[in-house]
């Protein structure tokens, strides 16, 4: 019966318990028969009992005695089987009680799980509404939780877990609805006076400030916070409790790209940076190995000679149906899909065979993601890209973000490392507005330093930018590190660079980036290239964009 259909099998249960309800209730027939024979028997067997032990009469009759005898038998096969079934009924209840938890309780948290919070939130909704309350749907997700787990194990992720349920719990009162949906989610449904917004907001500030509160675990005191997402459904709606969940899932999202630890409320808009998100994803999956992300080209100058002195390559999307889209809005969503190295290998060793026809003195920089960084093969990776390529790697710098030294500094140092020993240069990209200390520069093998662009552009205009440009300058001179400017757009700027030395830029100034087909005829013209192109291209512009990992 193990591979039995289903409604066999309930169609056996159901028999089974049919047959046990109709052999109780014979059994419960032949007690009351052997009660009713016992009275009458008994009203006979005993006086004849009595008067033969006081002498005044014979023995009872043996036919009824034994009618008695077996009566009394009968009555205590019926009292065994009443507490047998009494028990049966007790552990059958105590069975579906518990079947009922697993059902609908989260056994770690003993919160409501995911199959039960919206049958019982629409439940709490209705009653809201015949009271006249509003109902807020609220969406909690632990902050960067995943690290909690890998750092201190799944032992301290789920205390951490119970406890930030028991807070939620004790903020929230019995007025409301906890559920957890799974892994570091928690959903919270409650009912407040229509009109008064206010109220939950105030509730869900003292969720953030509560979980926020060190949890300790064997010795250690783990830390988190949590991004909250807001919906409201007042007196008269008609949405399910799903419904709102969905949409204070999507302001939860929204809030944890807004820099996590803080709430916000569904707006409608969101919606639509969900659905363009979606297509975001789906385009990027399906773009990556279609070959639709293509390098692009900005010319690095010698500020002193005004000859090129390599370019910096720069990520674009060419989208069959977004056209060509800037690295500022796919590179955040490539990182958190996990596509980015590959998407990033794929660039690399287009722009390597892209530069190996460019006159050897000409260097290439490329922008590695902070992602990339995690990943300790890294260095082994890129030096077998270029092996395939044939690239000089002393003509190769990879370009490391300022942000990526919190990280995890140890293994940022031992990349840089390994790639210096194979002749690839490293620079620091967009110095200045990170925290990276003077310590870090020290022992962290750079050999170039790249001042933000956002220094560069108001330079003539912010003194703060002009002094923050000169001690960047006078930081590298002391350093013995190599400066490049980026952000150069107008003379003005460049007459202002030159006065503090001499050193590389790059900006709009000296052109727009441009694909490799038009870099390949402006290097052509210049007679930079090992070999002319074979037919130069059409079209020898494209738009400005900024640049981006």
């Amino acid at each position: 019966m193990a591979f039995a259909p289903k409604w066999l099998k309930w169609s056996s249960g159901n028999d089974d318990r049919l047959g046990n309800t109709r052999r109780d209730v014979i059994t419960l027939g032949v007690a009351l028969a052997a009660i009713l024979l016992f009275v009458g028997t008994g009203g006979q067997v005993l006086p004849q009992i009595v008067r033969a032990m006081e002498g005044r009469g014979l023995g009872p009759d043996r036919l009824l005695t034994n009618a008695l005898l077996l009566n009394i038998a009968l009555i205590i096969f019926g009292w065994r089987r009443y507490r047998e079934l009494t028990s049966e009924v007790a552990e059958r209840r105590k069975a579906e009680e518990q079947a009922r938890i697993l059902a609908e309780l989260d056994p770690l948290t003993s919160c409501l799980n995911r199959r039960s919070v919206g049958p019982e939130a629409d439940k709490l909704a209705a009653q809201a509404a015949e009271r006249g309350e509003a109902v807020a749907f609220v969406m909690l997700d632990l902050d960067k939780f995943k690290q909690v787990n890998d750092a201190n194990g799944h032992a301290a992720g789920d205390a951490m877990l119970r406890e930030s349920a028991v807070r939620i719990r004790a903020v929230l009162g019995h007025d409301g609805l906890v559920a957890r949906l799974g892994g570091d989610e928690f959903a919270v449904v409650l009912p407040y006076p229509p009109g008064q917004p206010e109220v939950v907001e105030r509730l869900v500030e003292g969720l953030i400030e509560a979980v926020a509160k060190p949890v300790a675990f064997n010795g250690l005191e783990l830390e988190t916070t949590i991004s909250a997402g807001i919906c409201r459904s007042e007196p008269g709606d008609q949405a399910t409790a799903q419904a709102m969940l969905h949409k204070a899932d999507i302001a939860m999202y929204h809030a944890k790209r807004n820099g996590r630890n803080r709430l916000a409320w569904f707006e409608p808009s969101m919606e639509s940076e969900v659905r363009f998100r979606s297509e975001l994803e789906a385009g990027i999956r399906r773009g990556v190995p279609a070959g639709e992300f293509v390098p692009y080209y900005e010319k690095q100058i010698d500020l002193d000679s005004g000859q090129i002195a390599g370019f910096e390559m720069l990520a674009r999307w060419n989208s069959p149906t977004l056209g060509v889209v800037s690295p500022d809005i796919f590179i955040p969503v490539a990182e958190e899909i996990g596509l980015i190295a590959e998407m990033s290998e794929s660039l690399i060793r287009q722009a390597l065979r892209d530069a190996r026809g460019w006159d050897p003195k000409l260097t290439l920089s490329v922008n590695i993601s902070p992602v990339q960084l995690r990943d300790p093969w890294f260095a082994q990776k890129l030096l077998k890209i270029l092996v395939e390529a044939n690239f000089p790697p002393s003509r190769l710098e990879i370009e490391v973000t300022e942000s990526c030294l919190h990280e995890n500094i140890a293994l940022v140092h031992s990349l840089i490392t390994s790639l210096k020993n194979q002749g690839v240069t490293v620079s620091l990209d967009d110095f200045g507005t990170g925290y990276s200390s003077l310590s870090q520069l020290r022992s962290l093998p750079f050999d170039r330093i790249k001042i933000d662009r956002s220094f560069v552009m108001n330079l003539l205009d912010d003194k703060d930018s002009a002094t923050i440009v000169q001690a960047i300058i006078a930081l590298g001179e002391g350093l013995g590190l190599p400066i490049t400017a980026e952000g150069i757009e107008n003379e003005e700027v460049l007459t202002e660079l030159r006065k503090y030395g001499n050193f590389k830029g790059q900006g709009y100034l000296y052109g727009f980036p441009l694909p490799a087909e038009c870099t390949v005829a402006e290097l052509a013209q210049l007679d930079l290239l090992l070999e002319a192109p074979e037919s130069a291209p059409a079209e020898q512009g494209a738009e400005p964009q900024r640049r981006t990992a």
